[in-house]
């Protein structure tokens, strides 16, 4: 009998929603454990996704500077106020995938189904996040030549974004969210790195945002993929949910393999710096090997994130050192 009340108190996969598990829970004692709650719960192996754009813009911006120059103080900046938005926008996420059931105790990200933290203290930092980066912004503004019109309609643009994902509206629920993915963490936010630190927006470095804006959303498609039948019971649509599994696994490959064909073609037709990123091939290959399997499948996303840090760092170092830039005069 008491083995058997003991299974009636522990709650269900599908978890609930809105109200705190009645078990109790020990925080931890330690203040150090707590920040390190704090800090996992931001998913800092998913940060990659918009340190890389960020930098890359700044790199962009140093071979073709602005009136005043390239400027690390601005760089700082920018990463300050682009970094805590992406963390805000993934406790949103941990927030609203509890709220509607999706997360359950063979997910991922098990925040608030495991208790880590409490529903209050989720929604608290994730306000404080967006807190952060809007201070932050304010004095970009002040140092960057940029006008602050244009870069508040980039900023809080992608600011909108991160909370969209999975709030408001929610469009990662209604298979929008690859879109908005490929369009936050490619061209809107190395045309923001880059404004801040020129005034000006060249339209050509888009074109650079498309490998890393490919790779990332590798990420995220291996994510949904993975989650494909916890997402069907939670009646929410993604592209894999609609594509199905083989056409995600040539998806995948497409979002994986495309940008090193491209880093091949301006190696030939630009400088031979261009060939950096492709050291991280082989890597690329055994994680395509991983997501045709079932048993392999769950380390995909991370392992691919982690792919996307050491591709995006080479990539941003061949644009330091080639001696010309494809689609840009100077």
């Amino acid at each position: 009998m008491e083995q058997k009340r003991k299974e009636e108190d522990i709650p269900g996969e599908e978890g609930n929603l809105l109200e705190q598990p009645k078990e109790d829970t020990i925080a931890p004692r330690n203040p150090f454990m707590k920040v390190r709650t704090y800090v996992l719960a931001l998913r800092p192996w998913s940060l990659s996704a918009s340190l890389l754009p960020t930098l890359l813009g700044a790199a962009l911006s140093y071979r073709l500077p602005g009136d005043n120059g390239f400027s690390w103080w601005t760089l700082l900046l920018t990463l300050c106020t682009i970094l805590p938005v992406h963390g805000a926008g993934n406790v949103v996420n941990t927030y609203f995938d509890f709220v509607k059931g999706i997360d359950n105790r063979k997910s991922d990200d098990r925040t608030l189904v495991d208790h880590i933290l409490s529903i209050d203290e989720v929604v608290s930092l994730g306000a404080i996040l967006y807190l952060a980066g809007c201070a932050f912004f304010v004095p970009l503004v002040i140092s960057s030549p940029a006008r602050m019109e244009h870069l508040a309609l980039v900023y809080f643009g992608g600011l909108s974004s991160s909370f969209l994902y999975t709030g408001g509206i929610g469009l990662k629920y209604i298979a929008l969210g690859d879109i908005l993915v490929l369009v936050t963490f490619g061209p809107v936010s190395v045309v923001f790195a880059f404004l801040a630190q020129t005034g000006r927006v060249d339209w050509p470095i888009m074109a650079y945002a498309i490998p890393l804006a490919l790779n990332t959303e590798a990420i995220l498609h291996s994510n949904n993929t993975r989650d494909l039948e916890i997402d069907c019971k939670a009646e929410i649509v993604t592209l894999a949910i609609l594509i199905g599994r083989t056409a995600s696994y040539l998806l995948f490959a497409f979002l994986l393999f495309i940008p090193y064909i491209m880093f091949v073609v301006a190696s030939v037709r630009c400088s031979l710096w261009f060939l950096l990123p492709m050291l991280t091939l082989p890597r690329a290959f055994e994680i395509e090997r991983r997501f045709r399997s079932p048993d392999a499948m769950r380390y995909v996303p991370r392992q691919t994130a982690r792919l996307n840090f050491y591709f995006g760092m080479l990539y941003m170092i061949s644009c330091l050192f080639a001696n010309k830039l494809p689609f840009l005069l100077r």
